[in-house]
């Protein structure tokens, strides 16, 4: 548990300090303006913290350890519309946080998270959203799938264009065993990270796995070395919290 209490105190420290800078996209391109539409900066006062995805007018989806350990260190704006974080994009403020109710912050558990928006989002043109998998979604091994993030590479230092990476989903088990004695929560996806340095890197935390179109995952944990290629990147699995984010959506929050 060691090693991934280490990693939470860094997304913390990340992206929740004075300094965030937000993503670390390994091995990533930068993605065209007119594709990723739904991608959603989470921001404090000082700039980006996580990501998230637009998934209704005023519902973006994202990590629940983005909300940091208490309700004060968390996002308070979203900005949508642009992939250049330097250039002025549809900003809403945060009336809600709704972390599900079943999070721990120390295992990552549950690590899921819908921010309801003051404002609806106007979608078409710039800003789309991205659709949830169905319930019965089943990816398999190999499958390509994609992630991306905002902030620093490993080659390039820090970068305010949205860049975007693809990532392979990795075998349940394998990804189990190779994290070895670190506890790894029920409802996730693993891919990336894994016999490659393609994946993400001490974040971009909340953005989505994106496969078949789908926002199939939000990025959670990784281990602490962003080029130890034995140890898979894990996501939550959206389809598993599809009637928890019925239920907030329907009741207008939470």
């Amino acid at each position: 548990m060691q090693a991934l209490h280490k990693l939470l105190l860094l997304h913390v420290l990340t992206y929740l300090g004075r300094n965030a800078l937000g993503a670390k996209i390994i091995n990533g391109v930068k993605v065209p303006e007119d594709e990723m539409r739904f991608m959603a900066s989470l921001q404090n006062l000082d700039g980006h913290v996580c990501g998230g995805s637009l998934i209704r007018d005023k519902f973006v989806l994202t990590a629940a350890h983005c909300n940091g350990d208490d309700d004060d260190d968390g996002p308070v704006r979203v900005v949508f519309g642009t992939h250049n974080l330097r250039k002025t994009g549809t900003v809403r403020r945060i009336e809600q946080r709704c972390k599900h109710p079943d999070y721990q912050n120390d295992t990552l558990e549950n690590d899921i998270m819908l921010l309801k928006l003051s404002q609806s989002v106007p979608v078409g043109g710039t800003i789309q959203r991205i659709r949830l998998p169905p319930p019965d979604m089943n990816l398999q091994p190999n499958q390509l799938c994609h992630v991306a993030g905002w902030g620093e590479t490993e080659t390039d230092g820090r970068v305010d264009d949205l860049r975007v990476v693809n990532v392979s989903v990795v075998d349940q088990k394998v990804c189990r065993r190779q994290w070895s004695n670190e506890y790894v929560p029920a409802n996730v996806i693993c891919a990336g990270g894994y016999k490659t340095l393609k994946g993400f890197c001490r974040g971009d935390s909340g953005g989505p796995l994106v496969c078949n179109g789908v926002a199939a995952g939000v990025v959670s944990f990784a281990d602490q070395s962003c080029m130890n290629q034995s140890i898979p990147n894990v996501y939550t699995d959206v389809s598993k919290f599809l009637p928890w984010i019925d239920q907030i959506v329907s009741r207008n929050g939470c």
